[in-house]
């Protein structure tokens, strides 16, 4: 496949990810800090997150397994996925995490436990989504071009046509 047919494809997929609502707007305010400097910004900061939710959620798997669960703890670790959900933009995780946190306020714990099962489902989703898209870029890069860049501008234009932030 040529590099420009690549990064159409890149675009395509990139924009239906946001369509999708697995991403929002932050992610293309990550995408903008990259630069020649740092050719390997955004990768780094997604490698960072899945390491640190994948920690994330095996504590919240083993503080659900407890005989007496502490909700405080369970909260603390919902509210630290949230924030590096929201921090590269995974609308997805970040919105799953929100009604978990309700839950734990109310000391549910089959709710925490249906939570967390479809907070692990939308993280695995946009994991795979994302290390498709690295993988694209990456592909291109070793063909010799250069990674097309998605404007905000795309964004206020979902927002404007119904999509969600």
């Amino acid at each position: 496949m040529e590099v420009g047919q690549m990064q159409r494809r890149l675009v395509d997929y990139t924009k239906s990810l946001f369509m999708e609502g697995f991403l929002d707007a932050q992610f293309l305010q990550l995408q903008q800090l990259q630069d020649e400097s740092n050719p390997d910004f955004v990768v780094e900061v997604v490698s960072l997150f899945f390491d640190d939710s994948e920690k994330l959620l095996n504590d919240l798997t083993m503080a659900l397994d407890q005989p007496n669960v502490d909700f405080k703890k369970v909260d603390a670790h919902v509210h630290q996925l949230k924030g590096s959900s929201s921090s590269i933009g995974a609308q997805r995780v970040k919105n799953a995490c929100i009604a978990f946190r309700s839950f734990c306020e109310e000391h549910n714990i089959d709710a925490t436990l249906r939570c967390l099962q479809q907070v692990k489902q939308e993280y695995y989703l946009v994991k795979n989504k994302l290390e498709t898209m690295l993988r694209l870029e990456q592909q291109i890069v070793a063909a010799g071009g250069s990674i097309p860049m998605i404007e905000l501008g795309f964004w206020r234009t979902i927002n404007m046509k119904g999509g969600k932030e």
